[in-house]
C-alpha cells in the first residue's frame, strides 16, 4: 500500500473540551486522506456482526466492519463535499 496522508477531520474533535467516547482512551474518528477517499477510526465488530449482514451486503477478508457513534457522522456532515 502507497503511503498515506490524513489531511483533514471530518466534524469536530471528538476529545473537545473533555468529551468522553465509547472507546475510552481511544476516539471514533473520520479523516480525509490526500488521494481523496476518507479513513474511518471505529471499533471493530466484524467477527460479531458479518452473520446479520443484509443479503446484498458483504464484507471481504481485507475489510473490517467498523462502528461509530451516529453524532459522530452527524456531526461530520458539513465537512463532507457535496461533489466527487
Amino acid at each position: 500500500m502507497k503511503q498515506i496522508a490524513f489531511l483533514r477531520r471530518l466534524g469536530p474533535d471528538p476529545h473537545a473540551n473533555g468529551a468522553r467516547t465509547i472507546a475510552l482512551n481511544n476516539c471514533p474518528d473520520i479523516w480525509e486522506l490526500d488521494s481523496g477517499d476518507f479513513a474511518v477510526i471505529g471499533i471493530d465488530m466484524t467477527d460479531a456482526v458479518a452473520s446479520n449482514l443484509p443479503p446484498t451486503a458483504s464484507c471481504g477478508p481485507d475489510e473490517r466492519i467498523v462502528l461509530i457513534p451516529r453524532n459522530l457522522l452527524v456531526n461530520a456532515k458539513s465537512d463532507v463535499p457535496d461533489r466527487i
